[in-house]
């Protein structure tokens, strides 16, 4: 599609640290959270011919039903996000190196469980809190949501350069970042 006459739009998804650590020449970053707060306003700026990316193609799935509840019913999802677009060895543009937001979810998850089963040693009330980390991961799964990713998204890490609603509307218009 790429590579036709008139290519689609790639839209990605991501936060911007992680666009900024790799995405797909030529996409442009709308991060999730604005696609939620302001689908109406970019719904003006889009067409159905757009393409959503983002790591593995869940985030995207979540912004298309948001702009299909904004009125653009038939955007697509790039099936597998960025990680596709590499395993099938297609180059993405490089910035600085961060790890995957679903990376960090499991490293504070496991650490959060792994220490509170062994504070339990000494403090029983502890592995509670494993329960609870446990119980969040399990509604994640079942609802294919990632509350646990929203803490992380927002840290300084993974903001990288400000992506507000007047630059991504400026970078949809003139073809920019």
């Amino acid at each position: 599609m790429l590579e036709a006459g008139d290519p689609p739009r790639l839209i990605d998804v991501r936060t911007p640290g992680e666009f900024d650590a790799a995405h797909i020449p030529g996409s442009r970053n709308v991060p999730l959270d604005l696609r939620r707060a302001h689908g109406d306003v970019l719904r003006a700026h889009l067409d159905e011919r757009a393409v959503l990316v983002c790591h593995s193609g869940r985030r995207a799935g979540q912004a298309g039903r948001v702009l299909a509840d904004a009125g653009l019913p038939g955007l697509r999802v790039l099936a597998g996000g960025i990680s596709a677009w590499q395993d099938a060895g297609a180059p993405p543009a490089t910035g600085k190196p961060r790890w995957a937001l679903e990376r960090q979810v499991r490293l504070v998850a496991g650490s959060i469980v792994l220490g509170s089963v062994l504070t339990s040693a000494r403090l029983p009330r502890a592995k509670w809190v494993a329960a609870g980390i446990g119980a969040g991961l399990t509604y994640a799964a079942l609802s294919n949501t990632c509350a646990m990713g929203m803490l992380p998204s927002r840290l300084p890490y993974n903001r990288g350069p400000r992506t507000d609603l007047t630059t991504v509307l400026d970078a949809l218009a003139t073809g920019g970042r």
